[in-house]
């Protein structure tokens, strides 16, 4: 079969599976802000009605790894239609649910959805744009991945205060068959199906490591480090995932080929995303707890203090694109590390009497650097694998991206607790949660420091390997 051709027009291509993507990241933000209301109506435990989120992360997880197997099997018309017809289906159980049971089955069927379809959108964008112009690629993903879940809050909220739920999850459908029909009209076909050899025993490795791993991750927030069903689950995780790493090095046709870490250049950009990834996850989860729990805060008035930050994120998406295009990657991963060090110490001055002003001024600071980082580190890395490696090298940023969310928001939840714990015993409620609020944005200042050493790892083309030269442009 021949290897299709680089379409004309990429953007095109890309704006059906964009907007389903948008779809998925909303709902997976959107359905939060919900769950108090969810333990009254379906009259369920804390535990319990986290599993709405836990039993997502874990579909998600489970199926990204999966995705550069997929696109090999499938073609993209095939794969993308299918993740739209599963989010209908999921909107629809879910909104038609009347126990939580099944409010469970179509958030798992909306999960399926976002796990086969964001990878998805990285290598569609790998192979339908040139390495020149991938860098405006990457913005436009990161515009709709950061910008979905900064506004749902906002959307959700008005929703829980004028009308049902279940709202949530009929407005969804317009946006699908908006993204339905566009995929109908301009998404084409961007990669060879080579229908390779399916390991299973990979498979069984994959889904036991990253399905325990993320939910050894997911649950820490209820249950502590402590807990034997915590370190259980993360230590049989990791076992399983280096085993699966080490089956890949041996297979002809692995279901992920890990090669792609030889490359230098993918390598540090592959760290730079986890730790990007765990940065903004942890900011977005402490912002609300200070907001709600500490100040007493509604969750719609605190869906608009984030808001600003959301809209600056969406407009240096873009920005961060275009400058990735023509100036060097590397040197603006570093400015967008370093710009989000600044948040970071703006947030260590958050305080029980802190101005909201200054909350919003700390993450619109951390919401400037964030896509600067990663749009520039994510092209520099992805154009430092040669076109056989794009689809895994996609996959692997994708699953990183996740899961560093998955340890950002582990260890703002951890962060919190233990602040909290720490805080003088006269201390009310309210002042505990804002003493363990600052320590969790310690933590996201540390991710940040960290995030720019590993920036200044990158190899200039002048200094890079015959590899990593290969399809840089920078």
């Amino acid at each position: 079969m021949a290897t299709p051709m680089k379409p004309s027009h990429p953007f095109l291509v890309l704006l059906g599976p964009l907007i389903s993507g948008f779809i998925g990241l909303f709902s997976e933000a959107a359905l939060n802000i919900a769950l108090p209301d969810f333990m009254g109506i379906f009259r369920i435990s804390a535990a319990t009605v986290q599993w709405l989120t836990t039993g997502y992360l874990l579909v998600v997880g489970v199926l990204l790894p999966m995705s550069s197997l997929l696109v090999r099997w499938f073609t993209t018309r095939q794969l993308v239609f299918t993740t739209q017809v599963a989010f209908v289906v999921g909107a629809v159980v879910s909104g038609l649910s009347g126990s939580f049971g099944m409010l469970l089955v179509g958030r798992l069927i909306q999960g399926i959805a976002t796990g086969i379809l964001i990878p998805l959108i990285v290598s569609t964008a790998v192979a339908a744009f040139p390495p020149q112009r991938r860098g405006r690629a990457m913005g436009l993903i990161g515009l709709v991945l950061m910008f979905a879940p900064a506004i749902s809050p906002v959307v959700a909220g008005l929703i829980l205060e004028l009308a049902s739920w279940k709202w949530i999850f009929w407005m969804m459908l317009p946006f699908v068959v908006a993204s339905f029909i566009v995929s109908v009209i301009f998404l084409r076909n961007v990669r060879e199906i080579t229908r390779p050899h399916v390991d299973v025993a990979s498979i069984v490795l994959s889904t036991a490591g990253f399905g325990l791993f993320v939910f050894g991750l997911s649950s820490i927030a209820d249950q502590g480090w402590s807990s034997p069903l915590v370190y259980g689950s993360l230590v049989v995780g990791v076992m399983a995932l280096v085993l699966f790493v080490r089956r890949q090095l041996r297979l002809t046709d692995p279901v992920l080929d890990v090669r792609a870490f030889t490359r230098r250049n993918f390598s540090v950009a592959a760290a730079t995303i986890f730790v990007n990834g765990a940065l903004v996850l942890s900011v977005i989860y402490l912002i609300p707890m200070y907001l709600q729990q500490g100040l007493a805060v509604g969750a719609l008035a605190a869906g608009l203090v984030m808001l600003p930050g959301g809209l600056v994120n969406g407009v240096f998406s873009v920005w961060a694109g275009r400058a990735t295009d023509l100036h060097k990657p590397w040197v603006l991963a570093r400015i967008g590390f370093g710009v989000a060090i600044v948040g970071g110490l703006l947030f260590l001055l958050i305080g029980a009497g802190t101005p909201i002003w200054l909350l919003i001024l700390a993450h619109s600071v951390v919401m400037v650097g964030v896509p600067i980082a990663m749009t520039s580190g994510q092209t520099y890395g992805l154009n430092s694998l040669p076109s056989s490696l794009g689809a895994d090298g996609s996959t692997i940023v994708s699953t990183l991206q996740q899961i560093g969310g998955a340890v950002g928001t582990a260890l703002g939840a951890n962060l919190l607790s233990v602040g909290t714990q720490s805080a003088p015993p006269v201390a009310t409620v309210a002042a505990a949660t804002v003493t363990g609020v600052r320590y969790g944005f310690l933590c996201a200042l540390v991710l940040a420091a960290v995030g720019l050493v590993l920036a200044c790892l990158f190899r200039t083309p002048q200094h890079a390997s015959a590899g990593d030269r290969r399809e840089v442009t920078g």
